[in-house]
């Protein structure tokens, strides 16, 4: 899909489906760190197309307590979902600037409306501290950010899985968490019930990176056209992106990183792209956003030598 060198980038400006503040900025920040013409230096087609509209979260109410700011999210997503079905129809691929990570529901319920239209499956790839697998009723926060995979899916609450006609968006057995850290009683077991595999922090420790990433791949492209890559930042260790939505101790490395997009990329099958929860705030100097802007470059092929 990367062949023809075409990026749109789409920013989601929102921090309602978190309770920290601060995430709406990520798409400023990584704009800031010029992820635009870094990889339009890589040889691509850069198109940004601006925000999907996002509504401040002092203009409206929290809602229901167990799925905080649904209308709102909702709305959001709707028109995410859209803007990268259309990005793909036009040849591009989307690379979607969050926010936080309640953006994923739009952007998978995108990527597969188009390749659904063609009768093909895709594989998601997600990089993160947190499994974000819960749902209203399993949620300790009832915040969206952590229900996205869940939705995905095909768990949850009915108002976001209508965001897609498909009903599961995706696969568990062609799922696959990678960093994972931090998870909710709840997520462990949906983990388990539904079959997604989780490569957590102990598994990159034991196995490396390079075999937790060549195993992923292996899942997510199995009876897929390729697969959607959606990387928290957060999966990486605070002492490398202090500034992101929840931290987590204990996350993968600036190489680990690095390495990952490096052999996503070379596998030729990434068909799109999320980068979530930078948050300018608790940031020192845009560190984390420039983070972010290098894993999106390597992301998209750009090499050592």
């Amino acid at each position: 899909m990367l062949e023809n060198k075409k990026i749109r980038i789409i920013g989601v400006p929102s921090d309602l489906g978190a309770s920290r503040r601060g995430v709406d900025m990520g798409p400023s920040a990584l704009r800031i760190a010029q992820i635009g013409p870094k990889l339009t230096q890589l040889g691509y087609d850069v198109e940004d197309i601006g925000n999907v509209t996002v509504a401040v979260r002092e203009s409206v109410q929290i809602g229901d307590s167990k799925i905080k700011y649904l209308p709102e999210i909702l709305r959001s997503a709707t028109s995410l979902r859209d803007k990268v079905y259309q990005s793909l129809k036009d040849g591009r691929v989307p690379l979607v600037l969050g926010g936080d990570h309640s953006l994923a529901i739009g952007s998978i319920a995108g990527i597969t409306k188009f390749y659904g239209e063609q009768k093909k499956r895709i594989g998601v790839i997600w990089l993160d501290a947190h499994g974000d697998i819960n749902t209203p009723e399993t949620s300790e926060s009832g915040n969206i950010h952590g229900m996205p995979l869940a939705h995905a899916l095909g768990i949850g609450a009915k108002e976001l899985l209508a965001v897609s006609e498909l009903h599961p968006m995706i696969d568990a057995s062609r799922t696959v968490l990678i960093g994972i850290r931090e998870l909710d009683q709840g997520e462990r077991d949906t983990i388990r019930e539904l079959g997604v595999r989780a490569f957590t922090m102990r598994d990159i420790d034991e196995m490396g990176m390079r075999q937790v990433i060549q195993e992923a791949i292996r899942i997510a492209t199995n009876g897929t056209c390729g697969f959607h890559v959606s990387f928290d930042v957060d999966c990486m260790d605070p002492s490398v992106a202090p500034g992101v939505g929840t931290a987590a101790r204990g996350g993968t490395t600036y190489r680990e990183g690095h390495l990952a997009m490096e052999i996503l990329h070379d596998s030729g099958k990434m068909l799109s792209m999320d980068i979530t929860e930078v948050n300018p705030v608790l940031d020192v100097s845009n560190q984390t956003a420039d983070l972010a802007v290098g894993i999106a470059c390597s992301a998209f092929g750009k090499r050592i030598l």
